[in-house]
């Protein structure tokens, strides 16, 4: 059994596990819907034993009211458990896109998951914790580039290994987009250590060279994102890294040997494609 194939399969397992773990407590947010007739278009609704309004009252900072309404998508005093996982494969037939480029045989994977874990501190607004472990490898046995007889070479036994492990800390606020409560769009806010690994191999004048780097890394986050009640008590989350502080100490050796440490630091501002997070939520 592959290792895409396995992921798929404890991916769909553990959210079939915590959608039948919390049927029970499915019951607990069954919204029954109760119309006020002096507040329109304002609603009630019942959620376990407490009475909200579907329409979250907030502050007007502006002079103008365009009229929009941020409905109740997920009340206080709620938790949530989220799982993201991703996987991905390049090889050969990926890489050859060029006439340039001959002889190649490559192949590389990465994946990652993030379990997560969130309580409602208002409603649809959360505080929680994420952890996320990621690895990647690649080997790249032969390349060819030919661009004229004077300007050509060839790389071979070339291969990348990294493996990281972080935590961060998040805030996420929900706009709700309707009285059904089933679809919303979010903007969280997350604050992440990390610490990884990289270990990097090839020939260099006819000698293996094998160089390994230590990172630590240190970033603010700000990441939009739509989310779809797919069941009463599950749902789908996507969401994208768009803007972005970031810190990052670097410490490399080359065949034990220490070549020297590098700090950096940026900001980023871009839509990445890269960094689009799917994943499910579970909410008791």
């Amino acid at each position: 059994m592959t290792l895409k194939r396995t992921l798929i399969i404890m991916l769909v397992a553990v959210v079939s596990i915590m959608a039948e773990a919390f049927t029970a407590s499915a019951q607990n947010i069954v919204r029954k819907r109760l119309v006020n007739p002096d507040s329109i278009p304002d609603e009630l609704v019942l959620v376990g034993e407490d009475t909200v309004h579907m329409i979250i009252p907030e502050r007007n900072y502006g002079r103008f009211d365009r009229g929009l309404f941020n409905w109740l998508y997920v009340p206080k005093g709620k938790w949530a458990f989220g799982l993201n996982a991703s996987y991905g494969e390049l090889d050969t037939d990926d890489v050859q896109v060029l006439s340039l480029i001959k002889n190649v045989d490559f192949n590389g994977k990465t994946y990652s998951i993030k379990p997560s874990i969130s309580y409602f501190i208002r409603n649809n607004q959360s505080v929680g914790l994420q952890f996320n472990y990621t690895r990647g490898k690649a080997n790249l046995d032969k390349l060819s580039v030919d661009f004229d007889d004077d300007i050509n070479f060839d790389l071979h036994d070339i291969s990348y290994y990294s493996e990281s492990y972080a935590i961060s800390t998040f805030y996420r606020n929900y706009v709700g987009l309707g009285r059904s409560s089933r679809f919303a769009v979010f903007n969280e806010v997350s604050l992440e250590f990390l610490s990884g690994s990289s270990r990097f191999k090839r020939p260099y004048d006819g000698v293996p060279k094998d160089t390994r780097t230590i990172i630590t890394q240190g970033s603010l986050n700000f990441s939009p994102g739509v989310s779809i009640f797919i069941q009463e008590n599950a749902a789908f989350n996507v969401s994208f890294g768009i803007f972005g502080l970031k810190f990052r100490k670097e410490r490399q050796r080359t065949d034990g040997v220490d070549e020297g440490t590098r700090f950096t630091s940026g900001a980023n501002f871009r839509f990445n494609i890269f960094n689009i997070s799917l994943g499910m939520m579970v909410v008791i």
